[in-house]
């Protein structure tokens, strides 16, 4: 498990993380998001040991991350701009981490070659972004890591790459019990994927919830009346948003799902109906009650 606690981090007087409480656990895909500039990287490089904590800590099965050999040796950090030795191919690279990880697997490599059809003896400069990011993506799944943290993941990734990373961080999960921690700042990108989504901000975490959850607990009600009721009638309910258009009523309302829809229906609607938000929508309306400029965070 991967535990921080008051974990803070400064740059001069920069303060890139403010004081975070998380635990994440093992098994688990981990969504981390925010606009650029809100601490997602370097709360990654702090999990990762590349930073030392300011204050706080930060702390993998229950020893400190930062110059901890043995930690080190579990963890593949995928930063979001790929280091390759320079003139290398993924021969070269392959070499590399072979001295530095102990459990590199050659079977895994070759598997992941055989997904990703790059030239194993093409020097990785003279690459794409998109396959940079593929061969750097192919080195570190062959470290058989028991923590990934992929910071924008899919940045350069054309749609069908993006499904097979997708489709290869799940498999690791679900096979080898490899904890994933994919840090982005467009949330549609983790929505599919990620079982636990936290929400960073200016070095806060604004929000930690299983994602699952964060869904059971808002809805999206459309109801239309032949006479519409003065809006303080939904006031037994938690409200967070009304919109009117005509006789339509849209609420956004925190709650259980069938108290909300009986409570509803007891008022005779013409119609009423139940839409699943996204956890983007779920983020805004969260967001916007407690006073935050959504353009600004969820850009």
């Amino acid at each position: 498990m991967i535990k921080g606690t008051n974990l803070t981090k400064k740059f001069e007087e920069n303060i890139a993380l403010d004081g975070i409480n998380f635990e994440i656990e093992d098994g688990s895909i981990y969504g981390l998001v925010g606009s650029n500039g809100s601490g997602k990287s370097t709360l990654l490089r702090l999990i990762s040991g590349v930073y030392r904590a300011d204050g706080g800590a930060i702390e993998i099965d229950g020893e400190s991350c930062f110059n901890n050999v043995n930690i080190k040796d579990k963890i593949a950090f995928l930063g979001d701009t790929p280091y390759f030795l320079p003139q290398s191919n993924l021969i070269d690279m392959k070499r590399f981490y072979k001295s530095v990880y102990s459990n590199f697997s050659d079977e895994t490599f070759e598997h992941l070659l055989s997904v990703f059809p790059l030239n194993r003896n093409a020097r990785i400069s003279t690459m794409s972004k998109g396959m940079q990011r593929q061969a750097a993506l192919i080195l570190a799944m062959s470290t058989k890591p028991s923590y990934l943290l992929l910071d924008e993941a899919f940045d350069g990734l054309d749609v069908v790459m993006r499904r097979v990373l997708a489709n290869i961080i799940i498999d690791g999960v679900e096979r080898d019990g490899l904890t994933a921690i994919i840090a982005s700042h467009n949330l549609r990108e983790l929505e599919d994927i990620v079982d636990h989504i936290a929400l960073i901000h200016n070095g806060n975490i604004l929000f930690n919830d299983q994602s699952e959850q964060l869904k059971d607990k808002i809805h999206k009600i459309q109801v239309a009346f032949n006479n519409v009721p003065d809006t303080s009638v939904f006031d037994a309910l938690d409200v967070m948003k009304i919109e009117r258009t005509g006789s339509l009523l849209q609420l956004v309302v925190r709650g259980d799902k069938k108290e909300i829809m009986d409570f509803i229906k007891n008022l005779m609607p013409l119609f009423a109906e139940c839409i699943q938000p996204t956890i983007e929508e779920i983020f805004v309306y969260e967001l916007e009650v407690i006073g935050y400029d959504v353009k600004n965070i969820l850009q």
